[in-house]
């Protein structure tokens, strides 16, 4: 078997694309580029001017490193002018030294985009480098930075540099100077994920989170259901004496978790949504999405929560618009209407209301 000759070139090559984790071809293309490059800027250097009649291809010999450039007519591209000038390789490798670099780089760079693309909406691990402005600078391995926008971050929580936390790897965007990768701790869905790393029956889909809402640093309602018989979807995510659920909660420094079951039965996941509260009445209007419960009036302010908090969750887990009123009985019945907000990551300073299943 005829075995590749082991030239410095061949060996530099195979050695740049072991350590960028790069295909070769897209090396040699990068450089051909840059051979091209050069090789109009030489011209220019010389006053020659480049018709744009014609173009231009670079040969590069992947065995020695030998390079030719090669002329020829946009509708004749098969008949082909050898232009390379005497001495040009060392001309050319001076020049195009800090071009095939960048083009590296950007190779790499795309590499590991669409390796990050793929994981977008799971947990990575990461370390802040720094701060920039209001919005937070993540290196998430492999040389990677990524950005957690001040929109994206806990607002209560503090941030030190070279702190290593999870974050949700919530999507890529495409900027003018290349693409960013956007984390997120904010979510509601990172603690979705969260609970998929510490609760192995939900990563075997034998518990699945059906619904979650979440005011980001203060509390979370999460509804789960089991697809398996004999497992209890509640049980499962608090852990034996609450070891899963306070994982969770350690993570999301101190942040209250309730943990409802999931059911289709739209009257009981409402009433489950504003526990501990006793709903001592529920009226569904199923066409307008509305809800109007009847709870005890010691209660009411639970059922509420300060500023609303409890019942917007409990509203934006169960896609009602809850109106909670006290027991018509009591002497000064009170009404309050709770609309579901579309942002639910606005920070209540109330003390939260002692949850269905939590840390505690």
């Amino acid at each position: 078997m005829q075995q590749t000759p082991r030239t410095e070139f061949a060996q530099a090559l195979k050695a740049i694309a072991t350590e960028r984790g790069l295909d070769p071809e897209v090396i040699i293309g990068t450089i051909k580029q840059a051979i091209v490059a050069a090789y109009k800027r030489d011209r220019e250097d010389y006053g020659q001017e480049i018709s744009e009649e014609f173009e231009y291809d670079a040969v590069i010999d992947p065995i020695t490193g030998e390079t030719k450039v090669f002329e020829f007519a946009a509708d004749k591209p098969t008949q082909r002018k050898d232009v390379t000038p005497p001495g040009f390789g060392r001309i050319a490798a001076q020049t195009a030294k800090q071009v095939i670099h960048q083009k590296i780089r950007e190779a790499e760079k795309g590499a590991v985009i669409v390796e990050y693309t793929d994981r977008i909406g799971t947990l990575v691990s990461g370390m802040v480098l720094r701060f920039d402005g209001s919005n937070v600078r993540v290196d998430i391995g492999r040389s990677v930075e990524a950005i957690l926008p001040s929109d994206e971050r806990v607002p209560n929580e503090r941030l030190n540099l070279n702190q290593r936390l999870s974050f949700l790897l919530k999507e890529i965007t495409d900027e003018e100077h290349g693409s960013q990768i956007i984390l997120s701790r904010a979510d509601p869905n990172f603690v979705a994920k969260l609970f998929g790393r510490e609760v192995p029956e939900i990563a075997s889909n034998a518990v699945e989170v059906k619904a979650i809402s979440r005011d980001a640093g203060v509390r979370t309602k999460m509804a789960v259901f089991s697809n398996q018989p004999g497992v209890d979807p509640v049980g499962s995510c608090v852990g034996q004496k609450g070891v899963r659920v306070q994982a969770v909660t350690n993570e999301l420094g101190g942040e209250r978790v309730d943990i409802i079951s999931w059911t289709d039965n739209q009257e009981d996941l409402v009433k489950a949504a504003l526990a501990p509260v006793d709903v001592l009445a529920i009226k569904l209007d199923k066409k307008n999405q509305e809800a109007k419960v009847t709870v005890p009036e010691d209660q009411l302010s639970i059922a509420i929560g300060k500023d609303g908090q409890n019942v917007r969750l409990a509203g934006k887990l169960t896609g009602y618009k809850i109106d909670v009123i006290g027991d018509p009985k009591a002497n000064k019945p009170v009404e309050v209407v709770a609309p579901i907000e579309e942002n639910v990551n606005e920070v209540s300073v109330e003390e939260p209301a002692e949850p269905v299943a939590d840390s505690e």
